[in-house]
């Protein structure tokens, strides 16, 4: 009996990589939840439009699982062009949230460009890095791929939102060193890196940044004030110990003492009320989702397939190694979520269309494919 199309392509899901995603959004959603217990209006309007987030995402997913993927590659260019205009637009007419001009205020829900800029980045760079894959790779690649990659990178900071330029930095750099970076070039990048950070720190940074940073390495400099969000992260992780306080029962989190507890502090807010086990659940969630784009991009049978995997692996990467970094005071302060976990609409239906993205190359893969690598020389 012949198979229907979407059935088939349905048995052919990556149903592990799936899996972990919705592990993780269980936990954010469970999450969310206890912290909206601790308000005083208890109307749970964050966590509605979170489940309506989801209804987004989970179209968006579903409609690039079902897409050719491989038709990106044709819209790099003007997808990129699209997030870069997005880029400018939002520095004119977006909203101010908590000092970062990075979202259109629509009234019903807000839009992050920058969300948007990460995928059309990741296409865009895949694109370029499979144009030029049977090459020698070489300094014409490097400043041609961070070309790319500036102008996005410089426009975020403006706003200012540098934790979401690092993102889009490390996805390059990610991206870079499956191509065939050596270590003759990342040494000279690692070189002009320090002194960018000379720069920045000297004339670009503002005092509050330089305050997180100070406070970073040294947080007992301002306890009550840039280290005071920190260090109740520590607290908070801390008394989670081994199965937490149990859901709603957090101190840290329902009497308020955790800022951004449902988005930048979500880890933290697991870690106290789930524990030990529930940390052990996310990571473990978290390596498998990692493992699997890993999979796709190793199993992919053109160079453009292989990148947008790793890209997207990427970029998804960075954004978990920092939130998680962030609550436990590995890096400093940067305001960005961890991805299909925290709050935030425009990341979550970006994460679950990423998602599609990553099912898109899955189930168009036979058993047993792999590519014959023919990577920069």
């Amino acid at each position: 009996m012949q198979v229907s199309r979407p059935v088939q392509q349905l048995q052919r899901f990556d149903w592990i990589l799936l899996f972990s995603a919705l592990v993780l959004f269980a936990f954010g959603i469970a999450a969310i939840y206890s912290v909206e217990l601790s308000r005083e209006s208890a109307d749970f309007l964050l966590l509605k439009k979170h489940l309506i987030a989801l209804g987004v995402g989970t179209v968006a997913l579903l409609i690039m699982a079902n897409a050719n993927f491989l038709q990106l590659r044709s819209y790099g260019r003007i997808l990129y062009l699209l997030g870069v205009v997005l880029m400018i637009a939002v520095l004119i007419f977006g909203s101010e949230i908590r000092g970062t001009t990075g979202w259109f205020d629509f009234g019903v829900f807000s839009f992050q460009p920058v969300e948007f800029m990460k995928i059309a980045l990741a296409v865009e760079l895949a694109r370029f890095f499979s144009e030029r894959a049977r090459r020698r790779f070489g300094w014409k690649e490097i400043f041609g791929s961070g070309a790319l990659v500036a102008i996005p990178v410089v426009l975020t900071a403006i706003q200012p939102d540098l934790g979401s330029a690092f993102l889009l930095v490390g996805m390059w750099v990610i991206l870079m060193f499956f191509a065939g970076l050596r270590w003759h070039h990342a040494t000279v990048l690692g070189v002009l890196v320090v002194l960018f950070a000379i720069i920045s720190w000297s004339f670009l940074l503002h005092d509050y940044q330089k305050e997180r940073l100070a406070v970073f390495i040294n947080p007992d400099l301002d306890p009550l004030e840039s280290g005071y969000n920190i260090n109740q992260a520590k607290i908070a992780i801390g008394s989670g110990q081994l199965f937490g306080r149990g859901l709603g029962f957090g101190s840290q989190s329902q009497l308020k003492f955790l800022p951004e507890s449902q988005t930048d502090f979500v880890f933290a807010v697991i870690a106290e009320e789930l524990g030990f086990f529930g940390v052990l659940v996310i990571l473990t969630s978290i390596g498998v989702f990692l493992s699997r784009a890993l999979l796709l991009a190793y199993r992919g049978n053109d160079h453009f397939t292989t990148f947008l995997a790793i890209a997207i692996f990427g970029a998804l990467f960075v954004q978990m190694s920092v939130n998680i970094g962030v609550n436990l005071a590995i890096f400093p302060a940067t305001g960005v979520g961890l991805p299909f976990v925290s709050y935030g609409g425009s990341s979550l239906v970006m994460s679950f269309f990423m998602l599609g993205i990553l099912e898109s190359v899955a189930v168009r893969l036979r058993p047993g494919d792999r590519m014959e690598r023919t990577w920069y020389n």
